[in-house]
């Protein structure tokens, strides 16, 4: 029996990169579906669950995607609305890969060590990937802050933190480089995640700081989203920190997503979120 994974993305044009990962994970179809949203995602979900008899839901998996988070945690609900019994089958949520970055760096700087107790700032963190980056930094136990352009765009992400996870994090206004370098005086880990390209930090503005420990940079695109950190960064040293570059924890998000998507055809009740997914990172971070 063919296994097949259904693309439900937000925006008018499913992602490439998701569908490419999606058959590299295992799956043998893959129908993608732009513009989905809790409204009119029923019906694809009802035709998902009410095929295949129950043994064979197993090979019928849902992937939610797309840029805008909100949106898609919208569609994951209404997906999940529609279950019951044993009418359902698992389902992936990464829009805009926040799930499977966040989880690949947070692995990386939690790997062999412990972060309880430390300060952690996301810069740029009211974005996909700053917010669930964010939510495994708390979980590991550390005090976390995220930073914004806008006071309110980053009030507004802290409140979606504390509204689907409960968990409290601090919303710091920082629109310039020298009001970032403010915002990670005291900190000892800090994450990068803002648009491609947009340098948040500058090299002197992290080498200098005494208290830093670790760096993790999310920007794949020229310039550095933290200056100094190299794309291929993997637990580097450099001025005393351990640094992490995109692609030196990408290689991780990659199998990551891959690892998750052949997991959907196990059973047909799995829902892989943030910390589901996180939780497999890392069983796999290091190996």
């Amino acid at each position: 029996m063919k296994k097949l994974l259904y693309q439900f993305d937000t925006d008018t044009l499913p992602s490439v990169f998701d569908n490419v990962v999606g058959y590299d994970g295992g799956a043998d179809h893959i129908c993608s579906y732009g513009g989905v949203n809790a409204e009119n995602v029923g019906g694809l979900v009802e035709g998902a669950i009410f095929t295949r008899s129950p043994k064979d839901k197993k090979n019928t998996a849902l992937f939610v995607g797309g840029s805008n988070m909100p949106q898609g945690e919208a569609v994951l609900r209404a997906i999940r609305s529609k279950f019951f019994a044993k009418f359902r089958v698992s389902v992936m949520f990464d829009c805009n890969g926040s799930n499977t970055t966040a989880a690949a760096a947070i692995a990386w700087l939690a790997h062999g060590r412990a972060l309880a107790g430390k300060r952690a700032v996301v810069l740029a963190g009211s974005g996909p990937v700053g917010q669930r980056a964010a939510l495994l930094l708390a979980r590991e136990g550390a005090n976390v802050a995220i930073t914004g352009r806008k006071l309110s765009g980053v009030q507004s992400a802290r409140d979606a933190i504390k509204a689907r996870f409960g968990i409290d994090v601090e919303a710091i206004e920082a629109p310039t480089n020298t009001d970032r370098a403010a915002a990670i005086k005291d900190a000892h880990i800090v994450l990068a995640a803002g648009a491609s390209g947009v340098t948040l930090l500058d090299a002197k503005q992290w080498q200098d700081n005494p208290s830093l420990e670790l760096l993790a940079d999310a920007n794949a695109s020229p310039p550095a989203g933290i200056e100094g950190v190299g794309l291929s960064d993997r637990a580097a040293s450099s001025h005393g920190k351990i640094l992490f570059g995109a692609l030196g924890f990408g290689a991780l998000k990659l199998a990551l997503h891959r690892a998750c998507i052949a997991r959907l055809f196990e059973q047909n009740d799995l829902v892989l979120d943030a910390e589901e997914i996180y939780g497999i990172a890392k069983g796999m971070v290091g190996t």
